[in-house]
């Protein structure tokens, strides 16, 4: 494998996509080894001089549904009463991603479950072109670094089929390495965890454990995002101060929280489907495009809030947001996430890709999903924000009030999400419950 990873690298300085010509892909996977199993092959092809057009109701309802996908994740990740009440950071946007890239190799009952569960009716290719419109760069600004690539890695011989390939290059330009996974499964699983790592700046490191790739796999797909962002206007450290934060289980530990005055846009209120009173709050990132939403529900009433919000409900509460002053208080909070996704999948109706899979639309030969994972981290201070993602499948044989100023101190459990503006994004979408856990 060549030093820079094949995928395109969604910057906001953005290369030239890498897109597999159809009646290439063949020839190219059956007949190309691999320089050692860990290394891989890249495998080359024409560049077609533009993307396919994508009708851009198609991309915001694909954010819409992605918005929904990823509140359906955060319930499934948090329905044991164990889990309500840790730090969670998803990223909706890459999972969905790695989804989309699966999909238009799906058929049958595979196909139907995994439509359902990203909540789009559009056919497959239409969504993965969708996501990949979606994911297109945001506009280029100082203080601002978003990075997303994919890649799909498949066993060395593989025949796998043109009009997938094609499918998945059109909507990702996707660069595609052969590997040897049958005779250097663990060589294979460091070269595709080094590639996320390098897409992520370090931060998303062994993606995939030990023994998640064996020798069995004969693909695996990968979504890589990393998103640096400094504050439209910064929080000054000299206000950041030791205060008490109210956690779930009723203590009150001193956290640092930051500290600024200012024009935001928030919003409160009450009711509705969840029930439980809110306030919130935007904070506006570096170039305009990219917001962190804060959602705070009252003291004692993080939990319900939590488990009853849905897509309906966080629109009226994104869409009541309106400028006005407020006197704010956040918490510093720096943690991780890595989850094995197959359980949560399950639950939200995704059964057949992983018993009886029929993805007879990548290869003929039998193929059923292994293992889904995301690692996720996110780093928020007086300067901005530091996240990333890493996401992959593998493949084995067979998320106004009056104007006066608000008081928002964040001194308990609170919602996250982080979202590109321009199209809709949900970047990343999470939980604070202890600011001090790692």
């Amino acid at each position: 494998m060549t030093n820079r990873s094949t995928a395109t690298r969604r910057t906001v300085r953005r290369p030239g996509a890498l897109l597999l010509a159809a009646a290439l892909a063949a020839p190219l996977l059956a007949g190309c080894g691999s320089g050692g199993a860990a290394a891989g092959t890249e495998l080359k092809a024409p560049t077609p001089a533009t993307r396919p057009a994508v009708d851009p109701a198609q991309v915001a309802a694909t954010a819409k549904a992605t918005d929904s996908f990823g509140l359906d994740l955060l319930h499934a990740l948090t329905a044991r009463p164990e889990d309500a009440g840790r730090n969670l950071v998803v990223s909706p946007n890459g999972l969905a991603t790695v989804l989309a890239m699966l999909l238009p190799g799906a058929r049958g009952a595979t196909a139907e479950e995994l439509t359902k569960a990203l909540h789009t009716d559009l056919d497959p290719k239409r969504y993965a072109l969708a996501t990949g419109a979606l994911n297109r760069p945001v506009p280029t600004a100082d203080g601002l670094t978003l990075r997303q690539s994919d890649e799909v890695w498949a066993q060395q011989g593989l025949a796998v089929s043109p009009d997938y390939l094609a499918a998945i290059a059109a909507a990702f330009g996707a660069g595609v390495h052969t590997t040897d996974f049958g005779k250097d499964p663990e060589g294979s699983r460091k070269a595709v965890n080094a590639a996320v790592e390098k897409a992520t700046e370090g931060r998303i490191k062994d993606l995939f454990a030990p023994n998640a790739i064996s020798a069995s796999t004969r693909m695996v797909l990968t979504d890589a995002l990393y998103l640096k962002a400094k504050w439209a206007t910064a929080f000054k450290p000299a206000h950041t101060a030791d205060r008490p934060f109210h956690k779930l289980d009723g203590s009150t530990p001193s956290v640092p929280l930051m500290s600024r005055t200012g024009e935001f846009r928030y919003a409160e209120g009450s009711g509705g489907i969840v029930g439980e009173p809110w306030q919130a709050v935007e904070l506006p990132y570096a170039g305009g495009t990219v917001v962190m939403d804060l959602i705070v529900p009252a003291q004692g009433g993080f939990e319900a809030f939590a488990k009853g919000l849905d897509q309906p409900q966080l629109d009226r509460i994104l869409g009541a947001l309106a400028e006005q002053p407020v006197d704010l208080q956040l918490p510093r909070f720096h943690f991780d996430t890595s989850n094995e996704l197959t359980s949560a999948l399950r639950s939200l109706g995704v059964r057949t890709v992983f018993d009886g899979a029929d993805l007879s639309g990548i290869t003929k030969e039998p193929l059923a999903v292994s293992t889904v994972v995301q690692k996720a981290t996110i780093e928020v201070d007086e300067e901005g924000t530091v996240a990333a993602a890493g996401s992959g499948v593998g493949m084995a044989a067979a998320a106004p009030a009056p104007q006066q100023q608000a008081q928002l101190h964040i001194d308990r459990p609170f919602l996250f999400l982080i979202r590109d503006t321009s199209g809709g994004r949900p970047l990343f979408l999470g939980q604070v419950t202890d600011p001090q856990a790692r």
